[in-house]
């Protein structure tokens, strides 16, 4: 159904499987039914929240006691639909979510010793002291890398973050464009690097 949305979506059957995916920081919204194996929901929001995960959250449940649904909403959940639902109900509680939650605009986010600036569009080394200047993309790769540094992020989360859910934008596109990076990232003498990891993605690195 969120699909034919156009929503990219991952689905998890098990408490700690969906706070495994969630934890690594990649998703706009996160859709959490509270009667879970392993872990409920709440433990998962919980632990959620307690990871620094900020994605806003829909708890979906047939439990629609007001004590649930407080306890939900207190835990950090953004919404709280009770079952059953329509689908249109479901589509415009995301779409809303997501609206409010969108990330704010950078202005400057740094990782390492290297620092981007949306006012400039440029990547700047505060230790060299060099500044160079990103394209749009480039800088939409490298915003998205240092928002979640660390995380293998996969080429299709890439291209969908960058070039659009629709677009037919080929992994040689993206190939083309790591390719600049890596260059401006080496040119300005940054301590951070953009690592393939083998039929998984690509993470950005502090160089060890």
């Amino acid at each position: 159904m969120l699909e034919q949305e156009h929503f990219a979506v991952d689905a998890a059957y098990t408490g700690s499987d969906g706070l495994d995916c969630a934890l690594s920081g990649i998703y706009d919204a996160i859709i959490l039914d509270v009667m879970l194996p392993e872990m409920d929901g709440f433990s998962v929001l919980e632990a959620l929240r307690a990871g620094g995960i900020a994605a806003p959250v829909l708890m979906l449940t047939a439990r629609s006691g007001l004590e649930d649904r407080v306890r939900g909403l207190n835990t950090g959940a953004d919404y709280y639909l009770p079952k059953p639902f329509e689908r249109s109900e479901l589509i415009a509680c995301l779409n809303a979510i997501t609206r409010r939650k969108d990330a704010p605009p950078v202005h400057s986010l740094s990782f390492g010793n290297a620092a981007l600036n949306r006012e400039q569009a440029a990547l700047t080394c505060g230790e060299t002291g060099k500044i160079v200047k990103l394209s749009a993309k480039e800088f939409q790769l490298l915003e998205f890398f240092m928002r979640n540094p660390g995380q293998v992020v996969p080429k299709e989360t890439l291209l969908e973050r960058v070039w659009g859910f629709e677009n037919e934008a080929e992994y040689n596109n993206l190939s083309v464009y790591l390719t600049f990076l890596r260059r401006k990232i080496a040119f300005v003498g940054a301590n951070i690097e953009i690592r393939a990891s083998r039929g998984l993605g690509y993470s950005l690195e502090e160089k060890t």
